[in-house]
């Protein structure tokens, strides 16, 4: 069996205070990515997931041992990852895995959604990689319709910018919403996005208010933002919480033309939308 696990962008996420369980309260839109990483399915004589870049145990692993720990009894299996999408760069590489070894349990494990959310915020709006509108601290998803068609250039910058740190960060610089101004976002998201219309019609709303954060960590994502808007960017901001920087475009061959323009051997084009 053959699973793509596609990339997750925040076109946008608002930061609200943190919460008495120690996470922050968040408004956010997800995007699936055409970008995905490729998990081989067999069965084996033990459970065993590898992970092509990545020496230990990942989230793929303890998603697996959670499903059978929910009640999984599938024979045992061997789950080999190919990562394409960057590893720490803010596009939820590690979250689309699990959900991917989740959904092996559809329609045989109960409650799902539970497990997904043991395993990290992130992890529940990837059981169904959708277009969604994500509150709370990542466990609230509501999924919206898919927008018209457009495309990206992702930055990523090398990786490796520890999510925990850019909150800290985050907190340290005072950054953070009260819950009327998120309530009101939330809205405002719910409206613009919720007809399937393309994020270029309201770029305005797209904003990242982790982004001082990662800036004041990793100053070098500057250079990114500029480069994407230099290069025609409808919008330019970082997804999560960094390092990746992105540029939204009207079409792929907008972006691909962009990305030449920008010069740079890491940058990636790639479409809304979930990969077939």
């Amino acid at each position: 069996m053959r699973l793509l696990a596609p990339a997750k962008l925040n076109l946008c996420l608002y930061l609200g205070r943190r919460r008495s369980d120690g996470l922050h309260q968040l408004c956010s839109l997800f995007e699936p990515l055409t970008l995905a990483d490729v998990l081989e399915v067999e069965e084996g004589d033990r459970d065993e997931v590898r992970v092509d870049v990545i020496e230990g145990e990942d989230l793929a692993a303890r998603a697996l041992r959670a499903l059978r720990e929910a009640g999984f009894d599938g024979p045992p299996l061997r789950i080999s990852v190919k990562k394409q999408i960057p590893v720490a760069a803010g596009l939820g590489g590690g979250s689309a895995d699990a959900g991917a070894v989740l959904r092996l349990g559809a329609g045989e494990v109960a409650g799902l959604e539970a497990v997904a959310q043991s395993l990290g915020a992130d992890v529940p709006s990837q059981l169904r990689p959708a277009t969604a509108l994500v509150t709370g601290a990542g466990e609230d998803v509501r999924r919206l319709p898919d927008p018209a068609p457009h495309a990206f250039v992702l930055l990523p910058g090398g990786g490796g910018l520890p999510t925990a740190d850019v909150f800290a960060e985050a907190d340290r610089q005072g950054l953070g919403r009260s819950a009327g101004e998120l309530a009101e976002i939330e809205l405002q998201l719910a409206e613009a996005a919720g007809d399937g219309s393309s994020p270029l019609t309201y770029t305005s709303l797209l904003a990242n208010d982790l982004e001082p954060a990662a800036l004041a960590l990793r100053p070098g994502i500057g250079e990114g933002l500029d480069a994407l808007r230099a290069a025609g960017a409808a919008a330019a901001l970082i997804t999560g919480s960094g390092p990746t920087a992105f540029g939204l475009f009207e079409d792929l061959g907008s972006a691909r033309l962009a990305a030449d323009r920008i010069g740079r051997g890491d940058a990636i084009v790639c479409s809304s939308g979930v990969p077939a």
